[in-house]
């Protein structure tokens, strides 16, 4: 296993990240983009480097233009601290990125934004530059739409060869605070912004509007969100909160 980049002091890298992520945001908007911009970081609570980039994700969480998404991953465990949030399923999604990348190995704390790029998320800079690109795709994307509160529509559209894949997010909407007794960060009160709790995937979709039944909520409290992604390359085509 690759283990994460080499750690960034915190106080260097979140100046930047503030006026950077920012002026990606603003430009976001500027340009009219239709969705907002998937930024998914991958972290664990018993990884040294990852407290720096959970601060960028909080920061990120509060941008209308951007869905952020911290998913805990479980292979930090075997350090002494069972990350409190993690599944192994939050892990297979990050090795699935790993092979359509490419890259050697996972890594902890790695940014994907809207599937297309990676990068280290002690990178802010990168983070940015890489959610003004997202921001300009222009490529047309699937309508999602809500048939009722069970129910989503993916309308008809251009998909990417080896079609797609609809998945489902629930997330809690708020900041979460753990203490970690064991471990690198053994003594430390580590803090996350929508911390992923629920992920499902719902089905194909090839190109044809289709309705995805919607599993029953099992926490009033977790917010939603409906991502078509390639099923070849990782790529998010469309992309709605519920």
């Amino acid at each position: 296993m690759r283990l994460p980049a080499p750690l960034i002091a915190a106080l260097l890298i979140f100046p930047i990240a503030g006026s950077a992520t920012a002026r990606a945001v603003r430009h976001h908007a500027r340009h009219g983009a239709t969705r907002p911009v998937v930024v998914e970081l991958y972290t664990a609570q018993g990884c040294a480097d990852c407290p720096a980039a959970n601060q960028l994700i909080i920061k990120l969480s509060d941008q209308p233009d951007v869905i952020a998404l911290t998913f805990p991953v479980d292979y930090w465990d075997y350090l002494g601290w069972r990350d409190a949030w993690a599944k192994p399923e939050f892990s297979e999604r990050q090795h699935a990125y790993m092979k359509a990348m490419k890259l050697r190995d996972v890594y902890t704390p790695q940014v994907v934004v809207d599937g297309r790029a990676q990068m280290s998320g002690l990178k802010s800079e990168e983070v940015a530059a890489a959610i003004k690109a997202a921001a300009r795709v222009p490529e047309p994307r699937p309508q999602i739409t809500m048939r009722s509160l069970s129910w989503a529509v993916v309308g008809g559209g251009r998909t990417s060869a080896g079609g797609a894949d609809v998945w489902l997010v629930r997330y809690a909407p708020e900041i979460r605070e753990v203490e970690v007794k064991t471990g690198e960060n053994k003594g430390k009160q580590i803090r996350e912004a929508d911390v992923v709790r629920e992920l499902v995937k719902l089905g194909p979709w090839r190109g044809a509007s289709h309705a995805y039944k919607l599993p029953k909520v099992s926490d009033p409290a977790l917010k939603s969100v409906i991502l078509v992604q390639s099923a070849k390359t990782g790529r998010i085509l469309a992309s709605r909160r519920l």
